[in-house]
């Protein structure tokens, strides 16, 4: 059985990093070098992101989607720490809305 945190490496940050290169994009025009240098991820990462080759699973939930653009914002604003506490707070929407079983609680 994996860890919750396994679980969030293997399943939840593909999904979004992917939405958060699709916005930056689809929204903001940004090359996929760009977006690639933005998120600290390679461009063959973007690339299968946007292709659908990686984070497979698709966010429905309309909220979550709203925070996720404005996360995409604080990130095209430049704030140096907001990577980090982006997926951070994109990630804890996740978990809270049971989008994948099983990392509904915390790792102790």
């Amino acid at each position: 059985m994996k860890t919750p945190c396994e679980i969030i490496v293997w399943k939840v940050l593909p999904v979004i990093r992917k939405e958060f290169a699709k916005n930056l994009i689809e929204n903001h025009g940004f090359t996929q070098k760009k977006t690639a240098d933005t998120l600290k991820v390679t461009e063959a990462a973007v690339s299968r992101y946007i292709s659908g080759k990686r984070g497979t699973s698709e966010i429905l939930d309309g909220e979550i989607l709203k925070e996720i653009t404005k996360s995409v914002n604080q990130l095209v604003e430049g704030n140096g720490t907001a990577l980090i506490e982006e997926k951070c707070k994109i990630c804890n929407l996740l978990r809270s809305s049971n989008f994948i079983e099983g990392i509904n609680y915390a790792c102790k």
